[in-house]
């Protein structure tokens, strides 16, 4: 394995987060549900809701991290998880294809944001739930010149791209030290 995959693996693996299992209270997941872990990673969240529902597409761009992915699938015994490695804003993927979505801190990469929020719209089916957790805009991220997206703007840019939101609220648990906000929404029709 090349030495910078090695150091992404490690990072990911080691990040501080919370429990992938705290999004069960946000998130009724369904036996016959197919789910889209966008910006999946290592596969946090793929690994811990692949158990409760039919498919799991774990999707990222790097292609080398979803490798990583399928055999620690494979040591883990678990079969219902499928990889797409693409980018967020055209994703190879049928329309109305997931009754879920989820992405777990990786939409403030994206620009424009629209596209991205777009394509989850088109692939979720009518009433389809999307659950997005992403890193607050604050003074330490700004300071550092990290890309955030606050709250407000996300909020605003999943309404534009279809959705009702259920809900949006601040996290207690932070993320490396930053705030973290979660937002839920439903495709509208």
């Amino acid at each position: 394995m090349n030495p910078k995959l090695q150091r992404k693996i490690e990072h990911l693996e080691n990040i501080e987060r919370f429990p992938a299992e705290e999004l069960f209270e946000y998130i009724q997941l369904n036996k016959e549900d197919e789910l889209l872990d966008l910006g999946a990673g290592t596969g946090y969240i793929s690994f811990s809701f692949a158990k409760y529902v039919k498919k799991v597409v774990a999707f990222d761009y790097d292609n080398d991290i979803l490798k990583y992915l399928e055999v620690k699938a494979k040591e883990k015994g678990i079969t219902n998880i499928e990889t797409t490695a693409a980018n967020f804003k055209e994703m190879p993927l049928e329309n109305e294809r997931f009754e879920k979505a989820v992405a777990s801190i990786s939409l403030h990469e994206v620009q424009p944001l629209s596209l991205v929020l777009d394509e989850i719209h088109r692939v979720l089916k009518d009433k389809g739930i999307f659950l997005c957790i992403e890193l607050e805009k604050s003074k330490m991220s700004e300071m550092s010149n990290a890309p955030r997206v606050s709250s407000k703007e996300m909020e605003g840019e999943i309404v534009k791209a279809g959705f009702s939101v259920i809900d949006m609220f601040h996290s207690p648990t932070q993320i490396a030290n930053q705030p973290v906000y979660i937002i839920i929404a439903q495709k509208n029709k």
